[in-house]
């Protein structure tokens, strides 16, 4: 990757200016360390909730990666200097980690989704990565009184990868309130990556993709979701105004 910041602020979350390559090998460092550490892939549907909720904030402010998985945070990234060539989407992400898992040995444990998605997901990946330890998976489907006895299974799975799928934020702050107890190395919320990777809900092709238009795509397979999508011109709308604010405020310091 070019120069650039090591990081930018995007509506006051923090983005690391990082490609798959690099986020990968920092996440395989993170994995075979003492101290446990939080990745977050980071989209505009997080950035618009983190300004209405101070705990999610806080939450991404103290994780140790944040990667740009939606093309409206890598937009705003690019607009304040990033180098970022592309996304890192937790479905990629989660399957580079795997491959080098499998290669190093590292055992990975899998939660979220409904029941039976993790453990396909599990089965998919072993078979796709021969040599891949898979540790556990468990579905997502468990109440938030039963956290800390999930975290303690995890724990004496002796997993170091820790993949989260419960959506966000709830994925975020499941890791934020229990991962030093999971025994894990790393964390990593990765949304619906289960579902995707088992073809529960299929990908948008490359093409599609390739022009950073997933999120068109999914919209015109699954119209429910258009209440989410409000999110990205939301999000537009606030870039706008913050850098019209900077804009003005440049013009009376001159």
């Amino acid at each position: 990757m070019s120069e650039g910041p090591a990081s930018v602020d995007v509506l006051g979350c923090r983005l690391d200016c990082v490609d798959i390559d690099e986020a990968t090998a920092r996440i395989l460092t993170f994995a075979r360390g003492d101290r446990p550490a939080q990745v977050v892939t980071l989209g505009t549907e997080m950035v618009v909730a983190a300004r209405r909720d101070s705990r999610f904030r806080a939450t991404l402010a103290g994780s140790a990666l944040n990667v740009c998985d939606t093309v409206g945070v890598l937009a705003a990234a690019r607009r304040r200097g990033a180098r970022i060539t592309a996304r890192v989407t937790g479905v990629e992400l989660l399957e580079r980690l795997c491959a080098s898992a499998a290669e190093e040995s590292l055992p990975i444990y899998l939660l979220g989704g409904a029941p039976g998605v993790a453990i396909e997901a599990a089965r998919l990946l072993a078979e796709r990565y021969p040599g891949l330890r898979v540790a556990g998976a468990g579905d997502g489907y468990f109440p938030a009184d039963r956290g800390t006895a999930v975290a303690e299974e995890i724990a004496r799975s002796g997993a170091r990868l820790l993949f989260v799928g419960l959506g966000s934020p709830r994925q975020e702050l499941w890791l934020a309130d229990h991962l030093a107890s999971t025994g894990v190395g790393v964390g990593i919320g990765v949304g619906g990556s289960f579902d995707a990777l088992i073809g529960r809900v299929p990908r948008a092709p490359k093409s599609w993709r390739r022009l950073n238009l997933e999120w068109l795509y999914r919209l015109l397979r699954e119209p429910r979701r258009w209440r989410r999508q409000l999110a990205l011109p939301h999000f537009v709308a606030l870039v706008f105004f913050e850098e019209l604010r900077a804009f003005l405020g440049g013009r009376k310091n001159r």
